[in-house]
């Protein structure tokens, strides 16, 4: 599956009718929580997708503020509840930490599916996508539509503005097979250092725009709740936030084209990122740096163009010397490893990127593993 993105230009009164769509689909979803919850605590009996979407009938028929809104799409919230619960039950079987599902309020509730085009939806010749309950709407088709499309999800970003996202069944088309491999050590110094020396600069975008966030965040403090001014000083810092995770995105996207361009192979850490974010001096570093959205999407994209991304135990990538396998103690503070069994002397990210090649590759059974682990 393949998701395409165009911003939708809906006018007021669109805007209204999209607001109000949102709306009765996250009262959908929150009604059938709660009821999902009450049957099973007060009468032990676990509702199925089916025995809730027959509800939703009845709660149609006597409601015509909740009739107003598409039918399929608030059955498509019931089944978000469904996967939600899923979810839960896997976590709960397999030790994680569960996470009951939770109420959804109005600020975490932003999209509606379409889960198909008859009826609920289609193209117009004059640059429009009529939705069902909504009406013809301005669409920016900036790049074709590949594949069949099986859902439309209408999304709404934190500034209010619109977005369709059609999801497509497509048969991928595989880049010619390039002879290069990497591996990569993710860092803060520098964003990512690569088994070939090249280093990559840390964009660090929202230590760019932290002291803009300060000011904005300050001046929301001061306003009164409810107030025009209140919302006006949240939409600046809502901007500032939404900017900087667009920027961050991009990047990501254009690092990942280029190396699954680039590269055949691609081996990066498994980093336990959770448990580093616990570390009160590097947390808002480390979040800021993003590397699992650099991994997961340079991961699909490999799989589209018929690339291998596979991850490795970091445990002593640093410290490992990528020559002969000694293990070199050193603080962190010491950036250049000097190995004094076989002399080399080599950029102590560099020499973790080796290693995390190495190891990829050894995974995947194409060398022997040199170095223990």
């Amino acid at each position: 599956m393949k998701t395409f993105k165009y911003r939708l230009y809906p006018n007021k009164g669109q805007r209204c009718q999209l607001q109000h769509m949102l709306d009765t689909c996250r009262w959908a979803y929150n009604k059938t929580l709660e009821v999902r919850r009450d049957a099973w605590q007060d009468h032990g009996v676990s509702l199925s997708l089916y025995d809730t979407n027959r509800l939703l009938a009845q709660w149609r028929d006597g409601d015509e503020w909740l009739a107003s809104g598409h039918a399929q799409a608030q059955q498509n919230a019931q089944r978000r509840v469904d996967l939600a619960f899923q979810a839960f039950f896997r976590r709960v079987k397999n030790g994680e930490t569960p996470g009951y599902p939770r109420f959804r309020g109005e600020e975490r509730y932003d999209s509606f599916t379409y889960p198909q085009e008859n009826g609920s939806w289609r193209f117009l010749d004059n640059g429009r996508v009529r939705l069902s309950k909504i009406g013809p709407v301005k669409i920016k088709l900036h790049r074709p539509i590949v594949g069949t499309i099986k859902t439309l999800n209408i999304r709404r970003d934190s500034l209010g503005n619109w977005y369709a996202c059609f999801s497509c069944e497509f048969i991928p088309e595989p880049l010619p097979p390039v002879p290069a491999v990497i591996g990569i050590d993710m860092g803060l110094e520098s964003f990512a250092t690569l088994s070939t020396g090249e280093k990559i600069e840390n964009p660090r975008f929202f230590r760019h725009d932290e002291k803009v966030i300060a000011k904005a965040q300050r001046r929301l403090s001061k306003a009164t709740k409810g107030t025009p001014e209140y919302r006006k000083r949240k939409r600046v810092v809502q901007h500032i936030h939404e900017r900087v995770a667009n920027r961050r995105r991009d990047f990501a996207h254009k690092l990942s084209r280029q190396l699954v361009n680039g590269y055949q192979f691609i081996a990066f850490e498994n980093l336990n990122i959770n448990g580093m974010l616990g570390n009160h001096c590097l947390a808002k570093s480390i979040a800021d740096a993003s590397w699992n959205q650099l991994i997961q999407y340079t991961t699909y994209k490999a799989e589209w163009a018929g690339r291998r991304v596979v991850t490795v135990d970091p445990r002593n990538t640093s410290k490992l010397c990528s020559g002969c396998g000694a293990l070199v103690e050193k603080v962190l503070s010491v950036r250049i490893l000097s190995c004094p069994h076989c002399g080399l002397e080599l950029d102590r990210d560099h020499n973790a990127a080796l290693n995390i090649l190495g190891r990829g590759l050894a995974s995947v059974g194409s060398i022997p593993r040199s170095s223990p682990l």
